[in-house]
């Protein structure tokens, strides 16, 4: 079984802000597979699935990004998934609108929702599937992660989540992370 979580703060008022990122991609995801997330369970929606013969989890935290570790530790103990079952999609500032990246492991890069899991699972070494947001030119982080994506933002991060779709897809179906990596960075 694998478990993929977008990271996102809950709420219509933030739906479709920079930071939900990792939410609006599990939910392309999500249609994408024919999997509805309606569970609340362990501070998450979660909805399950059977994608190639193996099993799928998306998750959306419901803590609130600087507390998304919640979630992931409370699921990943309940479930006993194994770090190498776990795969958190991020937005990242220090990337162009739209482009994707795969990590095995790194430090939280400043990210609070990457540094909530850090700080639960006890390790750094976990997948993650980066989409960047940009970093703000001239307003203050906190606006420009909470503000929606506007005119040409808006096709380059969906262009973002297709590839990462995909990404995830070929996660599903048995990929290797490394392959993933040559493929999709």
């Amino acid at each position: 079984m694998k478990m993929i979580v977008g990271l996102g703060n809950p709420g219509s008022q933030y739906a479709r802000t920079k930071h939900n990122v990792g939410y609006m991609t599990v939910d392309a995801l999500a249609a994408r597979l024919g999997i509805t997330l309606r569970k609340h369970e362990f501070d998450a929606m979660t909805g399950t699935g059977v994608i190639d013969g193996e099993k799928v989890m998306l998750v959306k935290p419901l803590t609130f990004m600087n507390d998304s570790g919640r979630a992931v530790g409370q699921l990943k103990a309940f479930y006993q998934f194994d770090l190498d079952e776990i795969m958190i999609v991020q937005d990242d500032m220090d990337m162009t609108i739209g482009r994707v990246r795969l990590r095995q492991r790194g430090s939280a890069g400043g990210h609070n929702g990457i540094k909530s899991i850090i700080n639960v699972l006890g390790t750094q070494d976990f997948f993650r599937l980066k989409i960047g947001i940009q970093h703000p030119q001239k307003q203050k982080v906190v606006d420009w992660v909470l503000t929606p994506f506007k005119g040409d933002q808006v096709i380059e991060v969906q262009n973002g989540m297709a590839k990462a779709g995909d990404a995830l897809v070929d996660w599903i179906g048995g990929t290797d992370f490394a392959s993933l990596m040559n493929r999709y960075n």
